[in-house]
């Protein structure tokens, strides 16, 4: 009776129990954590394999591997719309959807703080399951630490992804061409703008809530539309500004921007204003840029607007041959204006 006394542990006391050391050392009370929480919310047989990696079938049919890895420190942890746990699986599979890629598994580490409600760290890890899901992809490994109280802030949590492109696509920032049409799946500014309201405790007549989205859906209609697609990006840190100000500079020409053109929701505008803020530079979370050829752009945006993501798509401006690859815009009032890359952190931890 000693023995299977002094082998018993208790359940996770999921609502009032917290994170401490021995989470992470590796022992039995580890083994727990990861059995009791993670294991039971990402369910699989890659993971159920239980080894420190996971062995993983070859992808059935022609095509390329894409491998990408993100870290997330978002400050709060929930926010509008979403939290780091979505947050985390949105932001991996969208950059694996960048490149052409169907996405098909992920791996996450985690590194949390000593006093960690458990409540809350559940609410993340089932968040990023029904966000693994919803989205079609995978969990197979992963990783936990915990570092001493004071030395973290909550939950830090690395993503990396897998998938598989098709032959035949090539989506690059240095595709380009003068004459090439810019697209945008919507409107701009909702996530850095959900975080900073929360952060700072603003309220606004209309919420601000963050656009936080798997877009692999809504690039396999475009990819599908058979439009001369040249690249495509997700204008996370840095907005939409910084984001077209690398692919200028990859392809090596300019941009003219239509101000008039660019959708932002009145209360992200008014919101920006009041903060200072441009919403060209704020992060996106659910949103996309793309360049494509010119005859082919109306065809795209059609078939963009039919998707739930993007029926607030819209052509924004267009490639043109610039030595300088600068990127500008044309006001509402008929002048003109650079929009350069963002200089510094504007709006820090955000995603």
């Amino acid at each position: 009776m000693s023995t299977i006394k002094s082998n018993y542990i208790r359940p996770l006391d999921i609502h009032k129990g917290r994170v401490d050391l021995s989470h992470g050392g590796g022992g039995r009370a580890m083994a727990q954590l990861i059995e009791e929480l993670f294991l039971a919310a990402f369910a699989n047989e890659y993971l159920a394999q239980g080894n420190d990696g996971a062995v993983l079938p070859a992808p059935s049919g022609a095509g390329r591997m894409v491998m990408t890895t993100d870290a997330h420190v978002v400050s709060p942890l929930f926010f509008p719309g979403g939290d780091i746990g979505c947050l985390s699986v949105h932001g991996t599979v969208n950059d694996l959807a960048m490149l052409g890629a169907r996405p098909l598994w992920l791996a996450a580490s985690f590194v949390l703080e000593e006093g960690f409600p458990l409540a809350d760290l559940k609410r993340i890890v089932d968040s990023m399951a029904n966000a693994a899901r919803t989205a079609g992809v995978i969990m197979v490994t992963g990783d936990t630490k915990v570092v001493e109280r004071g030395k973290g802030d909550g939950v830090f949590i690395t993503t990396t992804g897998v998938g598989v492109v098709a032959d035949g696509i090539l989506l690059s920032g240095d595709r380009a061409r003068p004459g090439d049409a810019i697209l945008l799946s919507g409107t701009i500014g909702d996530h850095g703008m959900a975080i900073m309201s929360k952060r700072e405790n603003l309220t606004f007549d209309a919420p601000i809530v963050s656009d936080t989205a798997a877009l692999h859906g809504l690039v396999a209609d475009m990819l599908a539309s058979g439009a001369d697609i040249r690249a495509m990006r997700d204008p996370t840190r840095g907005g939409l500004a910084t984001t077209l100000n690398e692919i200028a500079k990859q392809s090596g020409v300019g941009m003219l921007l239509d101000e008039a053109s660019i959708p932002v929701r009145p209360v992200v505008e008014a919101a920006c204003e009041f903060l200072g803020f441009d919403p060209l530079y704020i992060a996106n979370e659910g949103k996309l840029a793309a360049i494509c050829a010119p005859d082919d752009a109306e065809r795209l945006l059609a078939v963009m607007r039919a998707h739930p993501l993007g029926d607030e798509s819209a052509i924004i401006g267009t490639v043109h041959s610039d030595p300088h690859h600068f990127v500008q815009m044309k006001t509402r009032f008929g002048g003109r204006r650079n929009v350069d890359w963002l200089f510094g952190e504007q709006l820090p931890r955000i995603c």
